[in-house]
Formats: C-alpha cells, sequence, structure tokens
C-alpha cells in the first residue's frame, strides 16, 4: 500500500491568507509525487481556482512559480506583484468565505455528502470543509 503525504492544514496562514500554504503545498508534493492520486482531478480547481482569482493569477503560473523553488511566502508576493494585493477588509472576508465555505451555504449538500462517503455523518465536530479536509489528512 502506498503512503503519500497529507498537504499543509488549509487553517495554515501565509501572511494572514488561509489555504494558499494548503494550495502550495498540494503543488509542491504533486512535482515530487508524494500528493495521493485522489487529490489530481482537482488541482487548480475549487479552492485553488477561489485563491487564484481572489489574487488575480492564473493557477498554472502560480504553480510554475512554486515549483521553481520558491517558499510559500515568495509565492505569495510574486501573486501581488503579478496579480492582486487585496485591502485588509477583502482579506478578512476571503478568510471568512473560506474558513466557513459548506456551512449553511450553497454547498452545504456537498460537505453533508463528502461525510456520507467517508462515514462520518455522525461527526458534528465536521461543520465546514476545512473541517472535512483536516479530518480527511488525519489532523482532526
Amino acid at each position: 500500500m502506498s503512503t503519500y503525504t497529507p498537504p499543509s492544514s488549509p487553517n495554515d496562514e501565509v501572511s494572514g491568507y488561509v489555504y494558499f500554504a494548503r494550495l502550495c503545498s498540494k503543488i509542491r508534493l504533486h512535482q515530487s509525487g508524494e500528493l495521493d492520486p485522489e487529490f489530481q482531478p482537482n488541482m487548480g480547481k475549487g479552492m485553488d481556482l477561489w485563491t487564484c482569482q481572489l489574487l488575480h493569477v492564473d493557477y498554472d503560473d502560480l504553480s510554475k512559480v512554486v515549483e521553481g523553488g520558491k517558499t510559500d511566502q515568495e509565492a505569495l508576493e510574486w501573486c501581488w506583484q503579478n496579480g492582486n494585493k487585496p485591502k485588509q477588509h477583502e482579506l478578512d472576508w476571503w478568510n471568512s468565505f473560506m474558513r466557513n465555505r459548506c456551512y449553511r451555504d450553497d454547498l452545504s449538500d456537498l460537505l453533508t455528502r463528502r461525510k456520507q462517503e467517508s462515514g462520518w455523518q455522525d461527526r458534528d465536530d465536521i461543520q465546514t470543509m476545512f473541517d472535512y479536509l483536516d479530518a480527511d489528512d488525519g489532523r482532526l
């Protein structure tokens, strides 16, 4: 049985941005062959895409920067220089949006389905997609 390294937690922050560390971590793990193949079809989609949209950068371009050896902080600074650096209130909204995704919103059914597929329908500690991701990665 192959073992894969889980990516960073979606709650990990880089300069106050949630999820960005996870996005970079997934790119690096994919490059090294350590990312679970289950992640691969969704790379650059969902939360990866939303993060790139916030920063006004193309996912493939950001991937090349990360694959080129930049740290998470350096990759974020590249985004600011080549895309957008949100104002503090926009970052606050973004972080709240991401942390609470799937909690009583348009994607709540997705979280319910994922919990059922994992046999976790009775886990009340999983209320957001971040919670689910941390549980799926063995952190929660």
